[in-house]
């Protein structure tokens, strides 16, 4: 008699845990010159956590798995009693004495929301993920994040290219579907730590610089407009990478969707008023959760691409990663308050 096949259900996140340290400033200063601190507050950091704790807070039903390392310390166990705050299985998220907690000093600019990374890698930096057994999770979804921001899983394996790769392998093997992120790193690093994994990666959601500096094309034009040509064409590059169902580019006016069998999907941004926004950090992750409950409770692409934008607006309304996300119905409810931005791609 043939064996019952497993039932999968929820997501399993591993990557990088990160308290962030935000701090509101009047402008960011020249070297050897002052800025003011007008306020300052403690939230949450790195793809997995803020994912996870987005989903908690979109009220999402089904299970939400943690997985990584964190120091034992204060931070370290900041983070696991917020897990349990929200609900998040932590048999996979270890703890180490061997280096302290990860953590960010975010500085972000009042005015205008921009925000710039002061970041100590810490025990991120040594997680290799290998009490992980793909086997006896009962997720369905396993997303990995941020790629190029973990040391140890960006470190060069002679078969699969790199430790990251062989672990997504790994779980597609056993049965779950994979997701990547990466993070906005300014270097040429791209092609040799991201597109191994790609070969692995059911789900590939980036931003438009993320897209454009792993594929080599130029998303945005000189003048800052979105270049919609270069974004298809780095859409079908990625799935080139061997991604095997889905593309999805985030950016500023909205997102864009690509399916292997080539379907195309657009989705514009809310026009949000400027006194609404109170920061962007967590902006991307808040889009990545929404996108990944629309995939794993298996709605269509355009609705799954609403959630993540509303998801996102949602998330723009306070300075942390995840103090905004509201309960699902209340971050939909947006798209009726505030326009949708022009669709550049005219697409229905």
């Amino acid at each position: 008699m043939a064996a019952r096949k497993k039932t999968r259900k929820g997501i399993l996140a591993g990557g990088n845990w990160i308290i962030d340290q935000v701090k509101m400033i009047d402008v960011f200063p020249q070297r050897e010159s002052l800025a003011n601190i007008s306020a300052q507050s403690q939230g949450t950091g790195g793809s997995p956590y803020n994912i996870l704790v987005d989903l908690a807070k979109l009220g999402a039903g089904f299970p939400l798995q943690a997985a990584g390392l964190v120091g034992k310390d204060a931070l370290g166990d900041y983070i696991l009693a917020d897990c349990k705050r929200h609900n998040i299985q932590t048999k996979h998220l270890k703890t180490t004495k061997e280096v302290d907690t990860s953590y960010t000093d975010v500085m972000t600019e009042v005015k205008t929301g921009r925000r710039t990374f002061f970041h100590y890698r810490g025990a991120n930096a040594i997680w290799d993920g290998k009490e992980l057994d793909f086997e006896k999770t009962t997720a369905s979804i396993f997303h990995l994040g941020y790629l190029l921001l973990l040391d140890a899983m960006d470190d060069s394996d002679k078969h699969y290219g790199t430790r990251a790769a062989r672990m997504l392998a790994e779980a597609q093997k056993a049965g779950l579907k994979t997701s990547v992120d990466v993070v906005s790193e300014d270097s040429d690093r791209f092609a040799k730590i991201v597109q191994p994994a790609l070969k692995y990666t059911d789900y590939c959601i980036l931003n438009e610089f993320e897209a454009g500096r792993t594929t080599g094309f130029k998303i945005r034009t000189d003048d800052g407009n979105l270049d919609t040509v270069a974004l298809k064409h780095a859409s079908g590059a990625l799935l080139q990478c061997g991604i095997r169902e889905l593309v999805v580019i985030h950016f500023p006016e909205g997102a864009f969707a690509r399916t292997l069998d080539g379907r195309d999907f657009w989705q514009s941004s809310l026009k949000l008023p400027q006194k609404y926004i109170a920061g962007s950090a967590g902006a991307g992750d808040a889009f990545c959760s929404g996108m990944l409950y629309g995939l794993h409770e298996g709605w269509e692409i355009q609705h799954s691409l609403k959630v993540g934008v509303c998801a996102a607006a949602a998330s723009l309304s306070d300075p942390t990663c995840t103090g905004g996300i509201p309960d699902l119905e209340t971050a939909l409810a947006l798209s009726k308050k505030y326009k949708p931005r022009p669709n550049l791609l005219n697409l229905d």
